[in-house]
């Protein structure tokens, strides 16, 4: 099969002329014990990748990349019972132990078994099953590796969905759904009335915008410097929308001394302490993008103690993706999270390295791949 493997990180754009990524052939794996193999229908182009790319988040290399896709069970290992060759299945990069600490208090996303394997570029039950034909090992990304024809993962890293589901729609809730509809629902909580402000429209951010806007009677304002996404972010259900340096006004106009929630959907520090500021009495910002770990933040600290603010962190939206996919796609059914919107179009794997200088530059929203 071919996979999309990073063998150097920090490799200058254009990417089109770089080509961080090569298309390399390499065998289909095959899974051990508690593991599946999947057939790879369609998988997604997120900042995260980028973030591997272009060096903000360090992963072993060589690593074979992709983490949102959804796709079929071709087969499964031993000790698998509850998953067939056949299902549709999402994939989910943070598989969970079930028995660590985080898995213990109901918060599966922050597993701590899951996230070692993840950092080493391992899977779950075992070390790295993808390498060349000449032996040499290529790590995992994130448990996935989706920019392959075949992924072989964790059991714990598939949701098996219903197979009327298109696989274009079924893909964007491995990640951008999860964590953008998560970070409303499931980390700040959102209810009736409250106003909420999205800073950072990629899928994430328009996820939770949608969500945002399904909770009866909120007021959510959606902030980017693109107006191309101030549009489509109107037309997931935001109030209002505008750039950054009107989300003051906006913000002050729409609301009785600031936001309820903001969301932080950008990866910036600067971005989290301009949140702060825009919050009332009582509110909090989630900090849901990925700064480069250089990045500090400085804030005034009475603010959290004296005005009772939080700032509260969210990875995968708090997900416990077993439930949470199956629910976010019966309110996709109803009508309610129009992700269609935010799929940009579908391109081959050839058209990879392009397709980052697209995402970096905000020229797309989300833009799937097929792997046949």
């Amino acid at each position: 099969m071919r996979a999309a493997v990073l063998r150097a990180a920090d490799l200058p754009a254009p990417y089109a002329d770089s080509r961080p990524l090569s298309l390399e052939s390499v065998p289909v794996p095959s899974p051990r014990t508690g593991e599946v193999l999947v057939r790879v229908e369609r998988a997604g182009l997120c900042h995260s990748d980028l973030s591997v790319i272009d060096g903000s988040r360090v992963r072993p290399l060589p690593m074979a990349l992709g983490h949102e896709a959804t796709g079929v069970v071709e087969r499964v290992g031993d000790g698998v019972d509850d998953v067939r060759p056949g299902d549709h299945v999402v994939l989910v990069f943070v598989p969970s132990c079930g028995s660590c600490r985080a898995c213990s208090a109901g918060r599966p996303a922050l597993c701590y078994r899951g996230a070692d394997a993840n950092g080493t570029g391992d899977l779950l039950h075992g070390p790295a099953v993808l390498a060349t034909s000449e032996g040499e090992r290529i790590n995992h990304h994130l448990g996935v590796s989706a920019f392959a024809r075949y992924a072989v993962v964790a059991r714990e890293s598939v949701v098996v969905i219903d197979d009327d589901v298109p696989f274009d729609v079924a893909a964007m809730f491995g990640c951008a759904a999860l964590t953008g509809i998560g970070a409303v629902l499931n980390t700040a909580h959102v209810t009736e009335g409250q106003s909420v402000v999205v800073f950072g429209l990629g899928a994430v951010g328009l996820m939770a915008v949608m969500a945002a806007a399904q909770v009866a009677g909120t007021t959510v304002i959606a902030i980017d410097p693109l107006a191309a996404k101030q549009d489509l972010a109107l037309r997931c259900g935001a109030r209002q929308a505008g750039s950054p340096e009107e989300a003051a006004g906006l913000v002050a106009a729409a609301t009785d001394g600031g936001a309820d929630v903001v969301i932080e959907a950008v990866g910036s520090g600067r971005v989290l302490e301009a949140g702060l500021q825009l919050l009332a009495r009582g509110g909090a910002v989630v900090s849901v993008g990925l700064p480069h770990p250089d990045q500090q933040i400085s804030v005034q600290a009475l603010q959290f103690a004296g005005m009772g603010r939080r700032l509260l962190g969210c990875y995968m939206g708090d997900a416990v993706p077993g439930r949470d996919i199956p629910a976010y796609l019966d309110l996709w059914r109803q009508g309610k999270l129009p992700v269609e919107l935010l799929h940009t179009d579908t391109r081959p794997l050839d058209d990879l390295n392009e397709s980052l200088d697209a995402l970096a530059e905000g020229r797309v929203v989300r833009r799937i791949f097929t792997l046949g």
